[in-house]
């Protein structure tokens, strides 16, 4: 479910035909950087829709397909799925804060019992990231931002702002949402007032995830699990030059990263195709 056709972007700064003073922004020219499962809708639309997918990809019911069709046809720049609280999460983050038009996001589906994903990004919104780059307040197990700057989460923060709609799934519930974030005047839905507040005032943020961790869940936790990763490289290093000298020439070294196994090996980052979980 990827489209990534777009609108053609012709300066920073734009104003509506209508007689309304609502800026636009055109999005980075490589916007949305991260491929994913998402469907691309109005570069200019104020709203995306982000519908939290507990299964499988391949098992992905018809009507969580349904849902993402209804925000796009709608009127959402973006609407798709996430499965995960940590990359998939940071593919949203890029995608999102490429496009400054983008000010809200709606986030429903069934929550998912094992990455939390719903809850996970209320708490990154409310709350941001800890200096291990943990989001904070959330119960879900890996919630680590390792692959994005925190200039890209910040602005996330700053950018949107989610209406919750975290185990709901009735797609006349997501179109009244997604319909009201676009009105030229306030418009009461559920506990909030929404319109159509204009672009973010900054340029667009173009990055993609780095793919330096690609199993957070292997990522030391606190202090004391990095201080013994780091005596485990050590002993790894001094191990592998011994064996070099026995040898007289170099061999492979582990992987690059802490958690991250060595080429060929599952969990290496390879160059990626289509996300999973985005």
């Amino acid at each position: 479910m990827i489209d990534r056709g777009g609108n053609d972007a012709r300066g920073f700064l734009h104003e509506h035909d209508s007689v309304s003073d609502i800026r636009k922004a055109d999005p980075a020219p490589d916007y949305p950087p991260e491929e994913g499962c998402y469907v691309r809708g109005n570069d200019f639309s104020p709203v995306a829709v982000l519908v939290i997918l507990k299964w499988l990809r391949e098992e992905t019911p018809p009507e969580i397909e349904d849902l993402v069709r209804v925000g796009v046809e709608s009127g959402a720049a973006l609407s798709g799925t996430l499965q995960t609280e940590n990359v998939g999460l940071e593919k949203v983050i890029c995608n999102v804060v490429a496009n400054p038009n983008i000010r809200y996001l709606v986030v429903c589906g069934p929550e998912s019992p094992g990455h939390h994903v719903g809850e996970t990004i209320l708490a990154l919104v409310q709350n941001g990231i800890d200096e291990r780059k943990r989001i904070i307040g959330t119960s879900a197990p890996t919630p680590y931002l390792f692959n994005i700057p925190i200039e890209s989460v910040d602005r996330f923060r700053r950018q949107i702002t989610v209406i919750d709609l975290i185990d709901e799934g009735r797609p006349e519930v997501i179109r009244e949402a997604v319909q009201a974030c676009y009105q030229e005047e306030p418009t009461p839905f559920r506990d909030y007032l929404l319109h159509d507040v204009g672009a973010f005032g900054a340029p667009p943020i173009s990055a993609t995830i780095t793919w330096r961790v690609t199993d957070p869940s292997r990522e030391p936790k606190n202090e004391e699990e990095r201080d013994g990763f780091e005596r485990i490289r050590a002993l790894i290093d001094r191990v592998r030059k011994a064996a070099e000298a026995r040898r007289g020439g170099p061999i492979d070294p582990p992987g690059d990263e802490v958690g991250s196994p060595g080429p060929g090996s599952p969990g290496r980052a390879e160059p990626p195709g289509p996300a999973r979980g985005a």
